[in-house]
Order: C-alpha cells, then sequence, then structure tokens
C-alpha cells in the first residue's frame, strides 16, 4: 500500500519540526555541560572533592552523544521523507 503525498508530506513536517528540538535540545545539553564544568572547577579552587561532579559531566556527556545519535536517526528520515513526496510530486505532475 502506498502512503499518499499529503501523508509523506504530513509526516515530513513532522519529522522537522522533531528535528529543530533535536538540535535546541542538543545546543541546550552542550551549555548544561559547560556550566557543569565551570562548577567542577569552582570547587576545585575551592578545595572541593569534585568526583561526583565531574561524574555529572561524564553522564551529561553521555547522555548528549545518545541525543546527537538520535538527532542523525531524524535527519536520516527527513531526507527519505523529502524524496519521497519529490517522487510523488512527480508522479501527480
Amino acid at each position: 500500500m502506498a502512503i499518499s503525498v499529503a501523508e509523506n508530506a504530513r509526516l515530513l513536517d513532522a519529522e522537522q519540526r522533531l528535528l529543530v528540538k533535536a538540535d535546541q535540545d542538543i545546543e541546550e545539553g552542550w551549555q548544561r555541560i559547560r556550566d557543569q564544568e565551570d562548577r567542577v572547577r569552582e570547587l576545585q579552587v575551592g578545595g572541593h572533592d569534585t568526583r561526583q561532579a565531574q561524574r555529572l559531566v561524564d553522564l551529561l556527556k553521555q547522555t548528549l552523544i545518545e541525543w546527537e545519535r538520535h538527532r542523525v536517526l531524524i535527519a536520516q528520515r527527513v531526507n527519505y521523507l523529502q524524496q519521497q513526496v519529490a517522487a510523488g510530486k512527480l508522479e501527480a505532475g
């Protein structure tokens, strides 16, 4: 069963919105990491134990890697749907 051009266009629009959100989330994630790294440095200067704070930085980075992998999947889906919409328009045109 073929999906209509209109349905592919609707799916494309939804995936493009997800891609924008993923980009925003990733940028905010990098900012959180920078903020946490600043806190670690402040703690180090103050002579405090920074193991847990550094562990949080590491966990944030691991999470961000997964977010970036997910973003790649969304971008691939967007590309696929763009091709489907373009092909459907050519067939209909």
